[in-house]
């Protein structure tokens, strides 16, 4: 019996959901930690905030690139092989960030960090994905994903409180120290049996097919229309989060403390959103659920940056609204399952990767976006044009098949 048949859940479920919800954590750690270290990069390096976001970008972009090709070799190499060579990756890039000397050595060093970066969120989803029990599969796969906020809280509270004191070099040499952890433990994973079964139709396979049939009559129609929701996810999610920090402590006038603790509501809310997208998801479907948590997004980012000033006289009201934009967020969870649910065993890594990497590649461009946005206007114009995509999100979910209940053995 394989593991996604047992009726009941074992240590091995537990192990393989421990390790990816530690891996995705971190992750996403070394990816924002970035972010927060802003102010201590422009004062070290003499760095434009023209040139930090252009470095930002370029991390964006590198996630896409490493996404699209760690998707293929999940697919010909196995799912626990990809997900240890993706943690080493972008825990060298965060190594050497540390050591960067200028603009240009940072941004190499960025590249390489994004590289990893992209290709462990597609391959711990489908490792979870092809393990657990059809029933349970949108459940884990949005907790899985609640592992971003916890990355976000981590780097809100290192880049804000710590690094302050250490500097930003140590605080990028320190913050390799879990992610080699988390590789060390993971070889005591199995390989992917849904993986295992169906590997030797296509091990062999030269991985620029994989990404012929994603673009093949077969498969074309739907990877386009996970593309684009992707695209339309991801944008509401970088057009919120690329530059919140610093538009809470310069336009909003929160100290440092005061937007740190507005960063970790927000993340609280993503993490109450992803736990609880799971369940929404089971019981309504995937397409209610991801509707109710885009529009709950699309609203919320709109009282904390369009209509900041009247909600900010009602006390407390505004940490509402952003626990609130974190909990919309919530649909990102719903990602892993609907999209492992698409597309079959053979192109699933290739397919998840190349999809979820490839819209947030494109995220590149988000942060010059609102940087020129705020030159003529200011930066809750640029961040609110989250709202929009979060919007058309919840409205595109209804082109796709009500994926709930189906089994991936279904698809092999």
């Amino acid at each position: 019996m394989l593991a996604n048949e047992e009726t009941k859940l074992n240590k091995y479920h537990y192990r393989v959901f421990g390790l990816s919800w530690a891996g995705w954590v971190f992750d996403f750690y070394d990816l924002v930690l970035f972010t927060f270290l802003v102010s201590e990069l422009q004062a070290s390096l003499n760095f434009s905030a023209d040139m930090l976001s252009l470095c930002l970008g370029i991390s964006l972009f590198a996630t896409g690139f490493g996404g699209i090709i760690f998707g293929a070799l999940g697919d010909k190499y196995g799912r626990k092989n990809v997900l240890q060579w993706t943690i080493i990756v972008y825990s060298v890039g965060t190594l050497l960030s540390a050591m960067s000397w200028d603009f240009y050595s940072l941004v190499l060093f960025r590249f390489i960090t994004g590289f990893g970066v992209g290709g462990e969120w597609a391959t711990g989803q489908i490792y979870i994905n092809e393990t657990f029990p059809d029933n349970l599969r949108a459940k884990f796969g949005a907790f899985m994903q609640s592992g971003a906020p916890v990355g976000v809280i981590l780097a809100s509270i290192v880049g804000g409180v710590i690094s302050p004191i250490i500097g930003w070099r140590m605080t990028f040499l320190l913050s390799i120290i879990p992610a080699m952890m988390v590789v060390y433990i993971r070889k005591y994973l199995n390989e992917s049996e849904v993986w295992l079964n169906n590997k030797d139709q296509y091990v062999n396979k030269n991985i620029f097919e994989e990404f012929k049939q994603l673009i093949s009559k077969e498969y074309r129609k739907i990877f386009l229309l996970s593309l684009v929701l992707c695209i339309f996810g991801m944008s509401a999610y970088w057009f919120t989060y690329s530059w919140l920090p610093t538009y809470l402590a310069k336009e909003r006038g929160l100290a440092l403390i005061g937007s740190t603790i507005g960063i970790i509501i927000i993340q609280c809310g993503d993490f109450t959103g992803y736990t609880s997208f799971g369940f929404v998801a089971e019981k309504l479907g995937r397409r209610p659920a991801f509707t109710i948590y885009s529009f709950i997004m699309a609203i919320s980012i709109s009282m904390i940056t369009l209509c900041w000033n009247q909600i900010d006289a009602v006390p407390d009201l505004i940490f509402v609204f952003m626990f609130l934009t974190g909990f919309g967020t919530g649909f990102f969870g719903g990602f892993g399952a609907l999209f492992s649910e698409l597309f079959p065993t053979k192109i699933r890594n290739t397919g998840v990767g190349t999809v979820f990497n490839l819209a947030r590649g494109i995220q590149f461009i988000t942060p010059v976006i609102i940087t020129f946005i705020a030159t003529y206007f200011d930066l809750s114009y640029g961040i609110a044009i989250a709202a929009i995509f979060a919007l058309l999100c919840g409205i595109w979910i209804w082109l796709f098949p009500e994926t709930k209940g189906t089994s991936v053995k279904e698809l092999n």
